[in-house]
This record gives structure tokens, sequence and C-alpha cells, in this order.
């Protein structure tokens, strides 16, 4: 039964004294011991939107860069996310490494990032990927599969291996308001440590589980 399935979570503690002032340097710590650890998809996150009726919509995306300024991904501007993200820009991002009994939330606003870091961040994509993101007119009915394999094979035929990025395809950037660093303990009495901006400085306060 689903109701019978328990764990326990024993691998590591979260206290104030042993975090980062700044999230953004959290964020990078725990980043990197999730690639460390060979968590499966450590770059995997949970982005959630909402759209003009007020519906939530979550699904993966990759995390493709991240810096002080925010969290950068990159999509089809026509699908589905892209049209939420032009109906409200309030968006939140959920990373979970199960192996590290781990999870950071984290909220703020999306926007697009410049052209030149789309296109350039396109080139480095292996060719494949770049023909897939012609081939799949994203969120959109179509056929079958094959009508996907048909589109992959046209465009392959057209572009070769010089395969320009699509008008319709680019990156967004998550610029955070608050974080929330979440370390599973015993007794599901987990720590919970939220950073939100106030003057100028990150303010950390600790929440119940």
């Amino acid at each position: 039964m689903l109701r019978d399935i328990r764990k326990q979570y024993e691998f590591s503690a979260l206290n104030e004294e042993n975090c980062q002032s700044n999230p953004f340097d959290q964020f990078k710590m725990w980043m990197q011991e999730a690639i460390k650890s060979e968590q499966l998809e450590p770059t995997a996150t949970i982005l959630s939107t909402v759209d003009r009726h007020l519906q939530v919509h979550s699904r993966v995306v990759l995390l493709k860069e991240f810096s002080t300024v925010g969290f950068t991904f990159y999509t089809n501007y026509e699908g589905h996310k892209a049209q939420q993200i032009e109906q409200n820009k309030s968006v939140s991002l959920l990373f979970f490494w199960p192996t590290l009994e781990r999870q950071i939330r984290i909220e703020g606003v999306v926007e697009k990032i410049d052209e030149k870091s789309s296109s350039d961040y396109f080139k480095s994509r292996p060719l494949d990927s770049q023909l897939g993101a012609w081939a799949s007119p994203q969120s959109k009915v179509i056929p079958s599969h094959d009508f996907l394999d048909e589109q992959f094979q046209a465009y392959q035929l057209k572009f070769g291996n010089d395969v320009p990025k699509p008008p319709h395809w680019g990156g967004f950037i998550v610029k955070p308001t608050t974080f929330e660093f979440w370390q599973g303990r015993a007794n599901r009495l987990h720590d919970r440590l939220f950073y939100h901006f106030e003057e100028g400085v990150w303010i950390i306060s600790r929440l119940a589980p």
C-alpha cells in the first residue's frame, strides 16, 4: 500500500552555522555535491508557470547555466510554457535530489535572454539536438511519431551539418526573489532555511517542517 511506504531521512543536516550567507553560493555548493554524488539528472528542475486563468502548469526542464543574476533554461518560444510565461512572469523552480535527501525551491520572475547568448548555446548543442529543435512543433498536436521522424529527416537534408538557430527557440532566465533549502531529517523534523532579499541583504529564516 502507498500509505505504508516509509523512509527515514538521516543523510545530513542543514544549520544556520554551516550554510552560506548568499543563497547563490549555497545553491552552487549543493549542485556540485549533487553532480559528484552521481545523482540521476542533477540539473533537472521542475518549472511551474501560471496561465491567464490562474491554472498552474509544471514540467521538468534542464538547467543549463546559473550565476548571481539567475537560472537559465532553453525551450521553444511557441510552446505552452513560453506562452504561459508571456501571460505571467512569476514562476518557480524545484530541484529534488533524493540520493542526498535535499530539495531547493526558488521563486522569481522570468525573462528572455539576449539573442546572441541563445545562438551561442544553440551552436554548442549536438547536431541531432539542433535538428530536433526544428523538427518538433512543441506543444502542437501531431499525427504520429513518424511525423517527427519525417520532419527531422527533411531538416537534415535542408541544413546538413550547418544548422541555424530557429527564430522561435532560445533561453529564459529566472531571476530569484526567494530561495528555500530543504534537508531531510529523521522523524520528519526536516531542516528548511528560507532566504529573502531585504534592503540589499539576504535574510535567512528557519521554517518549521
